[in-house]
């Protein structure tokens, strides 16, 4: 397998495939998944974010990509302390957690009985173990909203992710520029390291009060890169639509800015996984395109 793996979020995405990236005569979610692992060697799961995986969907997934072919997966958002609609959680739990519904309608995870929150980590576990069984399961991506900023309560949530989930590789992005600022920068990739949590680095627009610095940081044995885009204009508005908000096609010059970057850090990791997340369009695919080929001209 090679060390660096380079693919898209959303391979399923309705602009994806408008854009005529697949093949027109592949109608079916298995034909273009098939199509889509033929090309790339990694996708990433953004529909595990909103709902947990179903056991239908797993199996299409898994039948149809080869040996070898992994899925990043993000991390179901309430355990991300995101607001989450009554609706996104297993039918069986939304009674009991109905009255944990603030005025907006939404729910967060510091809102809702133990008994509950529990039950949410143990139905994600147990909804990817079939990937993980099948060898096609890669990191498990936390990407924590721009209001989760560094403090004592946020910190030690972190630590104990890996005890939620000790049978999988975990990633954490921060979307709160504070955790990498000069300030606690050192701490957090303190932490990341004694508890083998890979830093997710991102390349997102910069000069905004919520920047993330790109980084090029191994706190664990993988390491992982998301592509953001760099749009501005779009990046903190609110209510925005996500194919305006991540409109951004990298020129050549601006992925070879992170060549070096990815392959140092591939010099001391296990693998590398690299994802584009500009899902405009075919922006994602052209570019994940781009950069493999920059990769083996660098070699």
């Amino acid at each position: 397998m090679p060390k660096i793996l380079i693919g898209i979020s959303s391979w399923a995405d309705a602009e994806l495939i408008a854009t005529g990236f697949y093949p027109p005569q592949l109608k079916t979610p298995a034909e273009r998944l098939r199509y889509y692992a033929a090309n790339f060697p990694i996708a990433e799961v953004d529909s595990s974010y909103h709902f947990l995986p179903t056991g239908r969907n797993l199996a299409v997934w898994i039948e149809s990509t080869p040996p070898g072919f992994l899925f990043e997966v993000k991390a179901f958002s309430l355990l991300t302390h995101h607001p989450t609609r009554l609706s996104s959680l297993p039918r069986d739990l939304r009674d009991k957690a109905a009255g944990a519904l603030n005025k907006e309608g939404h729910l967060y995870l510091n809102n809702l009985p133990a008994e509950i929150t529990g039950a949410i980590w143990e139905r994600f576990a147990n909804s990817i173990r079939p990937l993980a069984l099948s060898g096609k399961l890669g990191p498990v991506t936390f990407q924590f909203p721009p209001w989760f900023h560094p403090g004592p309560d946020n910190r030690e949530y972190i630590t104990h992710l890996q005890e939620k989930l000790p049978q999988y590789r975990l990633a954490i992005e921060f979307r709160a520029g504070s955790w990498l600022n000069d300030q606690h920068r050192s701490q957090t990739l303190e932490i990341l390291r004694e508890h083998g949590l890979a830093l997710v680095c991102v390349d997102e627009p910069q000069g905004l009060k919520s920047s993330v610095p790109p980084l090029a940081e191994l706190t664990s044995s993988f390491g992982i890169v998301r592509f953001h885009g760099r749009n501005r204009e779009t990046w903190e508005q609110k209510n925005v639509r996500v194919s305006q908000k991540y409109n951004y096609l990298y020129s050549l010059e601006e992925l070879k800015e992170w060549v070096p970057k990815i392959q140092q850090m591939a010099a001391s990791a296990e693998q590398i996984y690299v994802i584009f997340k500009n899902k405009h369009g075919d922006f994602p695919a052209t570019n994940a395109r781009q950069m493999m080929a920059l990769l083996e001209t660098a070699l």
